[in-house]
């Protein structure tokens, strides 16, 4: 019962870690870099396969130690097998990894070439920016005489607005103190407006006292006759 549970578990590590080698094969096939990357790929492969040999190896034992011809002879059969496919294993593992180291190489030197053609162009763009530098410098220096011309005539343009500009200040300066003036004058009209019409007020108001104390007379004196 012992043997054929350690026998199962051996088969089941074999299988596993058969699995994880072809994974790790895999993931080399479509490394694209960094190279640390690709050097802790290959440790862990060289350490499962080298599991995976030590697996194959206790399968032998156990095959050698069995007792009965036909089992041995099936087991060692089986570890056989298990090595043909350790053999096939490693021979991928190695196509692998030179297929990516050559894959990286190529890249490396493709991107020496693209920074040496880089160089060039930049060396290139650096002389066509120093010939244009040059022109828009001719350019500028013509432009900025345009525009100091320009500032000239502006200049006396802005001396003879000035002049208007004083001219007009004075007329307005003159303008308002006649506005102050008339204002004056208009704030002691209506004051005096105010204070007519306050007084014809108080005159209605006597008016109609007076009228009424001659109504009170007639009706007194009427009435004194009458009666």
């Amino acid at each position: 019962m012992t043997e054929n549970y350690v026998l199962n578990h051996i088969r089941r590590e074999i299988v596993n870690v058969n699995l994880l080698v072809k994974a790790l094969i895999q993931d080399i096939n479509h490394c694209c870099g960094p190279r640390e990357l690709l050097n802790e790929l290959n440790s862990e492969g060289r350490a499962k396969l080298a599991t995976l040999r030590q697996h194959i190896n206790q399968l032998e034992a156990l095959a050698r130690d069995e007792d009965k011809p036909s089992a041995r002879a099936a087991l060692l059969e089986e570890v056989e097998g298990h090595r043909q496919q350790l053999t096939s294993s490693y021979a991928a593992f190695r196509k692998a990894n030179v297929a990516c180291l050559l894959s990286l190489d190529r890249a490396d030197k493709e991107e020496l070439l693209d920074a040496a053609g880089e160089e060039v162009a930049l060396r290139h763009r650096q002389r066509r920016d120093k010939e244009g530098l040059v022109k828009a410098s001719s350019s500028v220096t013509d432009q900025l005489l345009s525009i100091s011309k320009n500032l000239a005539e502006t200049a006396q343009r802005s001396a003879g607005t000035l002049d208007s500009l004083v001219n007009s200040s004075s007329n307005v300066h003159d303008t308002q103190q006649e506005l102050l003036t008339t204002g004056s004058v208009i704030l002691q009209s209506s004051k005096l407006l105010d204070k007519y019409g306050r007084r014809e007020f108080t005159d209605k108001v006597l008016l109609f006292f007076a009228f009424a104390f001659f109504l009170a007379c007639v009706v007194y004196i009427i009435q004194k006759r009458l009666f």
